[in-house]
């Protein structure tokens, strides 16, 4: 046993030495600094010396921790490459949204939340690194501290930071936030949080986390993002419930104004206490951002076509293509822009919910995904402007798809057998391709006699069991006119095959309800995912999240090899093994045909105002609108 900081922690076995050496290129354990080997080995002698929280912040701390390999930014950086640091503050921002909001608490599971009340109002402890997969930099905690086998994780707190109140931001806001966030925030949330297996105050400005036994090198990342509530200021009796009180955090702006499911204002706190931090320079630039929200979906175009708000991120390839044509693009008042990013495409998919006794059957599944054709669908409605989803990670080095799985891969998925078909073992899958008349037979045979072997037959014009005679059919729930033409399109497709398919437009809030309690049949979604996906894999498509609500397995995955596979990446210690497990996981997922594999965009489509500007460079997650600023705004005051 050793004491370090006034804390009995058991000894690491099997530590490596080369860890005590100076920080370099090659180090390994890279963007963490660790204690001068005599500190720790004093301390492992049965507790001889104790170390001072003091102590540990001089010896331990750094500045940043990525997830696999090297900070890219080193301690004394200024700025991040994909901000202009000199861009001016000022003047003001209005963003739109399509759809609604009933509450200001974007943390619990209950409303419809303004989500940017994250991140406007309420901040982490570190920040991400747009540039890079997965790396954090110190924001409310300056310092950051671990060891190589992430069994613990410090975080020193910044003695400048304080909540838009003035209240200073201290460790017990820190474990205040964990605990109530682990027992009464969103699902995802209690999974994280419930892998701490203790949380200790070890001065005002310092918290220590041991996560012994987690198995999840991720933690002491997913603890740097966790949102920081304070402990004067939050009802913790009433969390779980929606809120319309104005929150406070200690982020860049505070809630000025709202008007209730149509709009809120933020506006820049100017006594914010990080504005001057290096991951925020050139950032936050707004003095006042404004979110309008829409119902529908024409007057949300509508709206920026009349100058109603300033940035508009558009995923319609008809729309993009031919409804832009309006005065204030001729002349120069609205800029179109394309924009590239390296993080894997968020893809549209059908979703079948497996809770359904009607998609028990992987063969009814595959039938169905069979008879959307979308070579038609791209050329009569999209330009051919998409590309047609093949994985859950499309696009990126973390996709399966055209990939024979190497030996490490195949290690990994041998205890599971037939959890992968073969032709997605071996790289050869593909999704169906069509003739493109939107009546092929080929397809049409091929999912006929999958129905067949699944026990349907065709009666007439209906597709019906065997042995009750009752018609398959189902509902589509739809949230938008878009999504509804999406799906009248391929229900048309499946009255071929003799299934009744009906589409159901509902309003947002009975769209969420119904899917908090998994009460659909089919619906369109899509997951984004990062270049480093990790704990929300388990939320995404664990078994434990099948039956809990408000989680995003949507299509109630339940399935050994995928938990295993993502037990795996959480423990990747390197990024070819993290690599290898996410395309394990993406194979099973594949494999088991819980989805329709739709389409995504292959670049982002942004159409600005020309009175905002952005950066030149461009982050690897793309365009980020909290780096752009107003043109001809004033020096910050």
């Amino acid at each position: 046993m050793c004491y370090i900081g006034g804390i009995i922690k058991p000894m690491a076995k099997h530590r490596d030495r080369r860890r005590f050496d100076s920080l370099s290129g090659a180090d390994p354990l890279p963007g963490m600094l660790r204690l001068s080997r005599r500190a720790v080995l004093r301390a492992a002698c049965g507790g001889t010396l104790a170390l001072t929280a003091a102590a540990l912040r001089a010896a331990g701390s750094v500045h940043a921790i990525a997830m696999h390999g090297a900070p890219a930014l080193p301690p004394d950086f200024a700025a991040t490459p994909y901000v202009n640091p000199d861009a001016p503050k000022g003047g003001r921002l209005v963003e739109g949204n399509l759809g609604t909001f009933d509450s200001l608490n974007p943390l619990s599971v209950l409303g419809l939340p303004v989500q940017a009340v994250r991140g406007f109002v309420i901040e982490s402890l570190m920040a991400r690194g747009y540039d890079e997969p997965f790396t954090l930099y110190g924001l409310l905690a300056r310092s950051v501290e671990t060891d190589n086998a992430r069994d613990f994780v410090t975080f020193s707190l910044d003695p400048t930071a304080h909540f838009s109140d003035g209240v200073p931001v201290t460790a017990a806001d820190v474990v205040f936030s964990w605990r109530l966030l682990r027992d009464h925030g969103m699902p995802n949330h209690r999974t994280y949080y419930s892998k701490v297996k203790r949380a200790d105050i070890l001065d005002q400005r310092t918290v220590r986390f041991d996560l012994a036994g987690s198995s999840d090198r991720e933690l002491p990342l997913i603890l740097g993002l966790m949102p920081i509530l304070p402990k004067h200021a939050v009802d913790a009796a009433h969390f779980e419930q929606t809120s319309l009180k104005k929150p406070i955090g200690s982020g860049p702006y505070v809630v000025a104004n709202l008007d209730v499911g149509k709009s809120v204002t933020f506006k820049r706190d100017p006594n914010y206490w990080g504005r001057a931090l290096p991951i925020n320079r050139g950032m936050y630039n707004f003095d006042e951002v404004r979110i309008d929200y829409y119902r529908d979906a024409n007057a949300y175009f509508e709206a920026f076509k009349a100058g109603l708000y300033d940035v508009r991120s558009e995923e319609d390839p008809t729309r993009w293509q031919t409804g832009y044509d309006f005065p204030a693009v001729r002349d120069g008042r609205i800029v179109k822009e394309t924009f590239a990013d390296g993080l894997p495409k968020p893809a549209f998919d059908f979703v079948f919910n497996t809770r359904r006794p009607i998609f028990a059957d992987i063969r009814a599944r595959q039938a169905i995904a069979l008879l959307f054709d979308f070579e038609w669908i791209n050329r009569n409605f999209f330009f051919n402007l998409y590309r047609r989803s093949a994985s859950f990670f499309d696009d990126s080095e973390l996709s399966a798809y055209r990939r024979p799985a190497d030996a490490r891969e195949r290690a990994l998925l041998a205890p599971f057998p037939g959890a992968v078909r073969a032709d997605v073992l071996d790289g050869t899958w593909s999704p169906p391709v069509t003739d493109g008349s939107g009546r092929d037979r080929t397809t049409l045979r091929q999912a006929l006699t999958l129905l067949q072997s699944a026990g349907y037959e065709l009666q007439g014009t209906t597709l019906r069991e065997r042995r009750g005679g009752r018609p398959l059919g189902f509902e589509i729930m739809v949230a938008s006119r878009d999504q509804e033409r999406l799906a009248l399109a391929f229900s048309h497709n499946l009255q071929r095959a003799g299934i009744d398919a009906q589409v159901r437009l509902v309003d947002d809030v009975q769209y969420q309800q119904r899917l908090l309690s998994y009460d659909f049949d089919m619906i369109e979604y899509r997951w984004e995912q990062s270049l480093s996906p990790g704990n929300e894999q388990s939320f995404y498509f664990g078994s434990a999240a099948a039956d809990e609500p408000g989680t995003r397995n949507y299509m109630g995955v339940r399935s050994p090899a995928a938990d295993a596979m993502i037990a795996a990446l959480l423990s990747a210690r390197d990024r070819a093994a993290f690599v290898d497990a996410v395309r394990a996981l993406d194979r099973v997922l594949i494999s088991g045909s819980y989805v329709v594999p739709l389409f995504y965009l292959p670049r982002q489509w942004v159409a600005h105002a020309a009175s905002v500007q952005h950066p030149a460079h461009t982050s690897l997650f793309g365009y980020l609108p909290e780096t752009w600023w107003h043109r001809g705004a004033g020096a910050e005051p």
